[in-house]
């Protein structure tokens, strides 16, 4: 706002209705793309603005912002920035209109830094005041009511290039409890993915002591994703690439050390800036989560795009599953429920919860239903193969197949394209 010089207020007419043009409609939430880590301050004058803005905040999409919410209007904003450095995005709500509202703005401009943007909340569909506002310096004026997705969306649109590299699709997969099989699940739907697209997949072991990706793809690398947490400073896509083992043409593992010599005590964000590089080069990362609860597990969990949760039909797995799914519905309100991978059923003589009846505990529908086969998985296992390699024609690959597609987002699978990543460093050694 503080770029453009403003100009004092010229006489408009107030409460013009015209409906559509004083904002866009908001997009849907799987639309809107993660935000940048910016700083937010919100001056509110009514709690339903507030409640908005409190829900927006604990949106995955805005888990890199820091936002700060106040009691006030305008006036509130002006004087508090009189001593205060601005941060990189304003919102205000005001219910004045015309000339009170410039004047308000005008006086809040003269305190303003250079650079910092400013959205408007207001309560009149004026188009000549939209116009004027945008005029002035104002990057956007939204009309009341206002719900947190359009205030996601909106700031999505000011600080989000639509012309740059979409970020890759993040896929957590989980288990019900441990030993369910959420890994096999997971290493065979990164596989599929792989085979069935044509694209990029980056598959990263975050199970640090115990993870068995390197089994399961028959890698043994020196180095993988300990270094890549444990260098942050030396992070880039050069050095990302050397820490990958190639498991496809189109497929590579980020492997988990699976060593003992040293503990894995983790920060909140510590996986973040190896998922943030990961997703600027890669069309699909996926993240083998391991099953424990910690604060950077739930936060990884939370901020995927999309979640696959693993259990086996019984009693616990049922309890997990249920505390897991209500902590979600909670946490990600604007997004899909994880899709239920129920494992190992029908394993025989043990005493189990009928699918369809865990299912309608759970309030949810079961993305696939993998059989119990000792001899198919156990061959994998000892092969270091996933279960497509040994038997591409049985019905359980077909599962993961479908679940593949399911979490793509995508109803077909193209082949034959490259991601920007593994294509740009193999150009690279070969010049």
């Amino acid at each position: 706002m503080s770029n453009v010089a403003y100009e004092p207020a010229q006489p408009i007419e107030p409460d013009e209705p015209e409906v559509g043009e004083a904002a866009a409609p908001p997009r849907e939430p799987h639309e809107i793309r993660p935000l940048p880590r910016i700083s937010i301050q919100v001056f509110s004058e009514t709690q339903d603005v507030a409640a908005a803005v409190e829900e927006a905040s604990g949106d995955r999409r805005m888990s890199r912002t820091h936002v700060k919410l106040h009691s006030g209007g305008i006036p509130a904003a002006t004087e508090f920035y009189t001593a205060a450095p601005t941060p990189n995005l304003i919102i205000v709500e005001s219910s004045l209109s015309g000339e009170a509202l410039l004047t308000e703005l005008e006086q809040l401009a003269n305190v303003c830094d250079a650079g910092s943007k400013v959205v408007v909340i207001g309560r009149v569909n004026d188009v000549r005041l939209y116009r004027e506002l945008a005029r002035r310096g104002v990057s956007e004026y939204i009309v009341s009511p206002v719900d947190s997705v359009q205030l996601i969306s909106t700031i999505s649109d000011l600080y989000v290039d639509p012309g740059s590299e979409p970020l890759g699709r993040t896929i957590a997969f989980i288990g019900g409890k441990g030993g369910v099989g959420s890994s096999t699940v997971c290493h065979s739907v990164a596989f599929a993915l792989a085979q069935n697209f044509g694209t990029d997949v980056l598959l990263a072991d975050l199970d640090l002591a115990f993870g068995t990706a390197g089994l399961d793809f028959n890698q043994d690398p020196t180095q993988g994703i300990a270094e890549a947490i444990h260098s942050p400073e030396r992070l880039d896509d050069v050095f990302l690439d050397r820490l990958l083992a190639r498991c496809t043409d189109h497929l590579s593992l980020l492997a988990a050390p699976a060593t003992l010599d040293r503990t894995f005590d983790l920060g909140e964000t510590a996986i973040e800036p190896v998922i943030d590089l990961a997703q600027s080069s890669v069309p699909t990362v996926v993240l083998d989560l391991p099953h424990m609860w910690t604060s950077w597990v739930k936060r990884t969990l939370v901020a995927a795009d999309e979640i696959v949760l693993t259990v086996e039909p019984d009693l616990a797995n049922l309890r997990n599953a249920k505390n897991l799914l209500d902590l979600l519905r909670q946490l990600r309100k604007h997004d899909r429920l994880p899709h239920l991978v129920i494992n190992r059923a029908g394993l025989s003589k043990r005493p189990e919860i009928k699918t369809d009846e865990f299912a309608k505990a759970l309030d949810i529908a079961p993305a696939a239903i993998i059989p119990f086969d000792a001899q198919l998985f156990g061959t994998a296992a000892n092969n270091g193969q996933v279960i497509a390699e040994v038997d591409p024609k049985n019905a359980i690959t077909e599962s993961f197949n479908k679940i593949a597609h399911t979490v793509s987002g995508r109803p077909e699978a193209p082949r034959n394209k490259r991601s920007s990543l593994f294509a740009r460093l193999r150009g690279k050694r070969n010049g």
